[in-house]
């Protein structure tokens, strides 16, 4: 059973960082895509950061380019954000997704979110 169990969010005030970690359990997805997704109250699930494969390639939301550096450990099997310069609008739930293809096609795994609160 494939699991994507999320950690590192909470509650911090604008301005600060915070590091957001995902371990994959059940299979790996080192030749995949790991990626990061984000829900506000009332507003649909939006894309933050995506990974391939290699750990080299990257893209993100224009919302969040400059602030969140996502990264992998394919030994861990593990993809982080790294999100500094948080702003209010980043409150939402953060969820991390994988795909076993690289580029992805569909994110086929999630986990189940972690919450992360900015304070003004």
């Amino acid at each position: 059973q494939v699991q994507l169990v999320e950690s590192g969010g909470g509650l911090v005030q604008a301005g600060g960082s915070l590091r957001l970690s995902c371990a994959a359990s059940g299979r790996t997805f080192s030749a995949g895509t790991m990626g990061w997704f984000r829900q506000a109250p009332g507003k649909e699930r939006e894309f933050v950061a995506s990974i391939l494969s290699g750990g080299i390639t990257a893209y993100y939301a224009d919302s969040v380019k400059g602030r969140f550096t996502i990264s992998r450990d394919n030994s861990k099997n593990t993809v982080y954000l790294q999100m500094n310069n948080l702003k209010p609008a980043d409150t939402a739930v953060y969820y991390c997704a994988a795909d076993t293809r690289s580029p992805p096609i569909k994110y086929l795994y999630w986990g189940q979110g972690t919450q992360v609160t900015v304070s003004s």
